[in-house]
């Protein structure tokens, strides 16, 4: 469970770049990258190996990238979604990416690719680890606003569009945003479209031309589950539109954020509010008293 995680990072004394170090020394890949899902990934086999293929595919061969969902019961079914559409639930679920940065700094890891649309506590876990943090929401929005002037989301997820909105404003993109629409799709559609892609292929180039039409001319897919079923099954645009591969596009940035740390200094800031970093023994502190099973009153 991702609570017996806790104690060791108040007890190691290494930092992430020393740990970095020892670890390059003693491996042949040029680079090893913590993905984390949203899902638990026990839970969802044939999303599973398609991220392992499709994440093999699209990292340098020399990168190491090892799969890693939340713990096991996290949800009471595979669907996450249930409790991410209440942000008290999402926040509390969030703990676990916060560990999960933590173990990867000290394992040794070059960057943790945050492998969901919906950004835990992105801000907050780059001020607690030395590593770049990659979020997939962040990165998607800014690739998007690049690579054309206009972009739109389609969910299956439509309880969360208003996180996303807030996501898309603290990036400072609100005026390029044309939209945040369900595609009437579910969870189980996507998880279908696995071993039979055409019918929700179909829906979501419906759900995208009307969005196209609306003003979009890039259009993110979410969540990753549906990024990943499309970008696996070559759709990268419709009608011209470009549809933004947010799995592919998070783990290349997580590359290239390694590789300009190490050749320009390229790191997270940690100047005011927002950046400051925490003692790491406080941190660790405080963790460990919230997330060593206490009950509600304290005790």
């Amino acid at each position: 469970m991702f609570r017996e995680d806790v104690k060791e990072t108040d007890r190691t004394g290494a930092s992430s770049d020393d740990k970095g170090a020892v670890c390059r020394a003693t491996r042949e890949c040029a680079m090893r990258i913590w993905h984390q899902s949203f899902t638990v990934l026990e839970d969802v086999p044939a999303y599973t190996r398609r991220v392992r293929g499709h994440v093999d595919r699209v990292k340098r061969p020399d990168t190491q990238v090892d799969l890693h969902g939340l713990a096991r019961a996290t949800y009471p079914a595979d669907y996450p979604g249930d409790d991410l559409a209440f942000n008290v639930l999402f926040g509390m679920h969030a703990n676990q990416w916060a560990v999960n940065a933590l173990t990867a700094a000290r394992e040794g890891y070059d960057a943790f690719a945050m492998c969901t649309m919906i950004d835990p506590m992105f801000r907050e876990l780059k001020t607690i680890v030395d590593i770049p943090v990659i979020a997939a929401g962040e990165t998607c929005f800014h690739l998007a606003s690049i690579n054309g002037y206009r972009f739109g989301m389609l969910l299956f997820m439509d309880r969360v569009i208003p996180r996303y909105h807030e996501q898309i404003r603290m990036c400072g993109l609100t005026e390029r945003c044309a939209g945040i629409r369900p595609t009437g799709m579910t969870f189980r559609d996507v998880m279908d479209g696995f071993d039979r892609p055409g019918p929700a292929i179909d829906r979501f180039r419906k759900s995208a031309r009307e969005l196209i039409a609306a003003g979009a001319d890039v259009i993110i897919p979410g969540e990753i589950p549906m990024n990943v079923l499309l970008a696996t099954e070559g759709v990268t645009r419709i009608d011209d539109a470009l549809i933004i591969d947010g799995l592919g596009a998070t783990i290349k940035m997580a590359e290239a954020m390694v590789e300009m740390k190490a050749a320009i200094g390229l790191s997270h800031s940690r100047h005011g509010f927002f950046n400051a970093a925490p003692r790491p023994e406080r941190t660790a502190a405080v963790m460990d008293f919230y997330l060593r099973g206490r009950s509600l009153d304290g005790s």
